[in-house]
C-alpha cells in the first residue's frame, strides 16, 4: 500500500506547507526528518513519491544536512526545493555556487524546454514569476541532467533527469507567491509520480 508522498524534511519553514499543498490534492502525505530515514521506513511507506525540503544551511558548509541516498532505492520519483535541488546537484556530481546572485522575494524565470513538471501556462507563456529565497546556487548541473528554466538573475532555477525522474526546483512553488506553484506540485504528484 502506498503512503502517497514522502517530504523529507532539512530544516525549511515552509515543509508543513509542501505537506499541505499535497493534501490539498487529496493525496495523503508524511513528513521525515532527513536523518530518520532508513530502509524499513522506505519499505513500509512505499511512497510513490519523495519530495526534498529546502533548508537554512548551505550544501557546502561541513556539517550540512547530508542527502538520505537510500531513497535512490525506491527508484521512485524525487523533487528537490531550493536546498533539495542543491543537495541533489552536488550529490550527483554538479557544482554548488556560494554567490553574489543571491535571490530573495519575486523572480521571473523563463522556460527553456518542455518538462512534465511545468504547468501548461508556463510552456505558453515561455516565463513564470516565483517566489526565490536563497544563498546558494547551482552554477553547473550534474552529467545526465538538463536544465529547463533559469531566472532573471540568470541563475538555474529548474533542471530534470527525465530517466531517473528527478527535478529539481530553486524556488518555492509550495508558496502562494508563485504563481501556478500548486499547479506544478499537481504535476509532480499526478503526471510523474502517478499518484492514485
Amino acid at each position: 500500500m502506498q503512503a502517497g508522498i514522502l517530504i523529507i524534511d532539512f530544516g525549511s519553514q515552509y515543509t508543513q506547507l509542501i505537506a499541505r499543498r499535497v493534501r490539498e490534492l487529496n493525496v495523503y502525505s508524511l513528513i521525515y526528518p532527513y536523518n530518520k530515514i532508513t530502509n524499513r521506513l522506505l519499505k513500509d511507506l512505499n511512497p510513490s513519491g519523495v519530495i526534498l525540503s529546502g533548508g537554512p544551511n548551505s550544501v557546502l558548509d561541513k556539517n550540512a544536512p547530508n542527502f538520505p541516498k537510500i531513497i535512490l532505492k525506491l527508484g521512485k520519483p524525487i523533487l528537490g526545493i531550493c536546498y533539495g535541488l542543491q543537495i541533489l546537484s552536488k550529490y550527483f556530481g554538479g557544482e554548488i555556487s556560494s554567490s553574489f546572485n543571491r535571490e530573495y522575494g519575486y523572480a521571473n524565470i523563463k522556460i527553456q524546454s518542455k518538462s512534465k513538471i511545468i504547468p501548461f501556462n508556463w510552456h505558453r507563456n515561455k516565463k513564470a514569476k516565483v517566489w526565490m529565497s536563497h544563498g546558494d546556487n547551482v552554477k553547473k548541473i550534474p552529467k545526465n541532467f538538463s536544465i529547463v528554466a533559469t531566472s532573471n538573475n540568470k541563475n538555474i532555477s529548474i533542471i530534470e533527469n527525465t530517466k531517473m525522474k528527478i527535478y529539481g526546483l530553486q524556488f518555492h512553488p509550495e508558496v502562494e507567491h508563485t504563481d501556478q506553484g500548486n499547479q506544478l506540485i499537481k504535476k509532480f504528484v499526478f503526471t510523474i509520480c502517478k499518484t492514485n
